[in-house]
């Protein structure tokens, strides 16, 4: 059913589920608009407590109730939030640096908002995906958000896989202790194209590295990765070879087979090969049940 919110009417005497962002490193960054919303919070739902009041504090904002909300409470916080937001408290939701929601719980809890009808309002601010984007000198017309990368490599490999079609820069977030191990995952499986390292953006040590996968590889060799890092890869795009040719020879069972090598689900390798053979998902399902009658 279609919703629509006005979000500045009345919505049945709920409260309002403002996403206020916050400083992603320098404090100057917060906004008047989100300094005055967390004032005028009935509650403040804060990932880190302890980091959201040194926050309040240095705005000298005294919150009129705190509450924590994070990845491991969120199954029993958010629908408790939700609560407080049905009786008319209105409910200011911050992380620990930049937009919530963004590879945050706190997309959780405005699927549960709006499923409920309560207004959703974003407070804008700081990023750290765009921050590092316009500063890389990348091409901005068309790009594509990844976050964090799996840990297991089987998985972080079949996720290069299908990332590696996007052929516009991709932004990951990444930790120092895995970078080099991410940027030797994407070289294996994209090759050598231009990379970006941007690191502790708007703080006192920010940098950017500009150059290929390779070359930060080998800068990475010689330096400790260190701080909070957006690595930023301009993805190659598939060829018409690579999209059309290197599974003709294959019978589709084995077609199937390859793709889950690469590290997709049973579901995601019937859809790609079904879609490279112009194909139903109901054919190539068939065809595989019949290979493993016939073996």
């Amino acid at each position: 059913m279609m919703q629509v919110q006005r979000s500045f009417q009345d919505q049945h005497g709920y409260g309002t589920l403002y996403l206020v962002a916050t400083p992603i490193g320098n404090l100057e960054d917060m906004t008047y608009r989100a300094i005055r919303i967390l004032r005028e919070a009935d509650i403040i739902a804060a990932e880190d407590t302890r980091h959201t009041r040194k926050l309040l504090s240095h705005f000298e904002i005294t919150p009129k109730q705190l509450f924590s909300y994070h990845e491991h409470n969120k199954h029993a916080s958010g629908p408790e939030l939700i609560r407080l937001l049905e009786e008319g408290n209105s409910v200011a939701l911050v992380s620990d640096a930049g937009l919530p929601a963004i590879s945050d719980p706190g997309a959780d809890l405005v699927r549960l908002a709006i499923d409920g009808g309560i207004p959703v309002v974003p407070v804008p601010g700081a990023n750290a995906a765009l921050s590092a984007l316009i500063i890389s000198g990348m091409p901005t017309e068309r790009f594509l958000f990844a976050g964090f990368l799996p840990r297991d490599k089987k998985k972080l490999q079949g996720e290069l896989t299908k990332l590696k079609s996007a052929g516009c820069p991709v932004i990951f977030y990444e930790a120092p202790h895995r970078l080099r191990k991410t940027l030797s995952s994407i070289h294996e499986v994209w090759g050598d194209c231009p990379a970006v390292v941007v690191r502790e953006i708007t703080k006192k040590h920010e940098e950017a590295l500009r150059g290929t996968v390779q070359e930060c590889i080998q800068w990475f060799e010689a330096e400790e990765p260190l701080g909070e890092i957006c690595l930023i890869v301009e993805a190659p795009g598939e060829s018409p070879t690579d999209r059309n040719m290197w599974w003709e020879a294959l019978p589709i069972p084995e077609h199937v087979s390859a793709y889950e090598a690469q590290g997709l689900t049973r579901k995601e390798t019937m859809k790609q090969a079904a879609a490279d053979r112009g194909l139903t998902r109901r054919d190539v399902y068939q065809a595989c049940l019949d290979g493993q009658k016939n073996s």
